[in-house]
């Protein structure tokens, strides 16, 4: 099917903002001194709360690092002896029975959709996205009913996946725009899938937070794989649309805090989206996807999940991050210096 037949935008592309080369702008008519200011303040107190902690993390893998790898990470705070998401010594076959039935779940979700959707790709495209947001508020549910009851604290695991939780719903928009929902049929197919989906992953996580981390690494994975194919057969299309507004609005912004939020396995800012046309679109919303996958992944080994923000590594690349380039020769290196301090 022709994507343009398809696509709500006809009209011609609004000319995308101009990537914005840091978070917060600072005056650029003040002295070097001047413009620190209380910025320097806080991120001296946050360097030296952060360095204290230093000594005790020597050993542990860079964020940079695969996350998977970062197995010798210590466990969060506040993990006892009756936290359910500790596994058992002798796991090995309820492992193999938990990947066993996510995948015979997963498989029989995509003939579903391959039955139901074939040619119809963006109406596909928004069921996946209504589906795959759901998940992480499930996690998030139960993650607030844990704390409420007192047994333990996750402020990673909930910043995490309240970031993903956000990313899915600006790739649901994204869809929306494309015209994925305007069929009614198609709204109530995903709507319905969702509702059961949100209460089975509750009870999933409940009784084996692995196996719930281990099914949304299964729906990823088929999300990213189903847009790497589509941008590899419409890619001279794509690139004659223009990008939807939602997705200027959700690449482009000022503030991406959140967007590195819930990228594990890279240091914030690292990543940094083009949008030019929609072939740049679904190449983004395909490489979110990869990135949900490898968080999925990370989440199944035990206590290993840390916000990027919260490494101690990435307060280097954060501080550049908020500094615009050619603002102030020697901004960065006031900064540096007031770190050492």
């Amino acid at each position: 099917m022709a994507v343009a037949s398809t696509s709500p935008l006809s009209a011609t592309a609004p000319s995308p903002p101009a990537p914005v080369s840091g978070f917060l702008a600072l005056p650029a008519r003040r002295g070097c001194a001047t413009r620190l200011g209380s910025a320097a303040a806080w991120r001296r107190l946050r360097v030296e709360a952060i360095w204290k902690q230093q000594e005790k993390q020597r050993a542990e893998v860079s964020v940079e690092e695969p996350a998977p790898v970062r197995e010798a990470a210590a466990p969060l705070d506040g993990v006892g002896a009756d936290d359910p998401m500790v596994p058992s010594s002798d796991e090995s076959w309820v492992v193999r029975l938990e990947q066993s039935v996510n995948i015979f779940l997963t498989e029989s979700v995509i003939i579903l959709l391959n039955t139901v959707y074939r040619d119809r790709n963006y109406a596909r495209f928004f069921v996946l996205e209504t589906i795959a947001r759901v998940p992480y508020f499930a996690f998030i549910s139960v993650l607030h009913m844990y704390e409420t009851f007192g047994w333990w604290r996750r402020a990673d695991y909930l910043k995490v996946h309240f970031a993903q939780s956000l990313n899915e719903f600006h790739h649901l928009l994204i869809m929306e725009e494309l015209g994925g929902n305007a069929i009614w049929i198609d709204c109530f197919l995903a709507r319905f899938m969702a509702f059961f989906y949100y209460f089975m992953t509750v009870a999933m996580y409940m009784l084996s937070p692995r196996m719930a981390y281990h099914f949304s690494e299964c729906v990823e994975r088929h999300a990213y794989s189903t847009y790497d194919k589509f941008l590899k057969l419409h890619e001279e299309e794509l690139k004659t649309l223009p990008a939807p507004e939602a997705a200027l609005n959700y690449y482009l912004n000022e503030d991406l805090y959140l967007f590195d939020e819930f990228q594990t396995t890279r240091i914030p800012c690292s990543r940094r989206p083009k949008i030019d046309n929609l072939y740049d679109v679904f190449v983004n919303i395909r490489d979110d996807e990869a990135e949900h996958c490898k968080t999925m992944k990370a989440c199944q080994t035990h206590g290993t999940l840390r916000s990027p923000h919260s490494m101690p590594n990435c307060l280097e690349a954060a501080t550049e991050c908020v500094i615009p380039e050619n603002d102030c020769e020697g901004i960065v290196d006031c900064v540096k210096k007031s770190l050492t301090k």
